[in-house]
């Protein structure tokens, strides 16, 4: 019996993980112009892909970061990973509102360009560093 409680826990946590990996995708897809899908499938754009790879991990972060913190109560557990998820990709959306703000031209733009692009690394590194910031808060 306890290893199907533990399944259905770990299935649950996998749901929301899941789910604000989504919450995340979309956000990058609104982020930059066209289709994010056609962009790193189809037109196999590299500066897409780190883009999307480092929201993913930032994401993953905070999520792992939850569960952990969280092992004694399973709803509060399941509560504070949505919460915290939630605010890691609030974070990494405005973090990406403000570099575009400061820099030249539109970010987005710059981002899904086909050639390689520096500011691609300069923002997959703020999203991995949103992810830490907020997972360092939840310990």
């Amino acid at each position: 019996m306890a290893l199907l409680t533990d399944l259905l826990i770990t299935l649950s946590y996998g749901v929301i993980g899941v789910a604000l990996m989504s919450v995340g995708y979309l956000l990058v897809d609104i982020a930059t112009p066209g289709k994010l899908h056609v962009l790193i499938w189809e037109n196999r754009n590299s500066n897409a892909a780190v883009l999307l790879v480092s929201n993913l991990i930032g994401v993953g972060i905070i999520v792992v970061s939850a569960i952990v913190a969280s092992h004694d109560d399973f709803i509060q557990g399941l509560i504070s990973t949505l919460a915290y998820g939630l605010l890691g990709l609030v974070l990494m959306a405005v973090a990406f509102l403000l570099l575009d703000a400061v820099t030249p031209g539109r970010l987005g733009e710059i981002l899904v360009q086909p050639e390689p692009h520096p500011a691609v690394w300069v923002t997959a590194t703020i999203h991995i560093a949103a992810g830490a910031i907020i997972a360092a808060a939840i310990s």
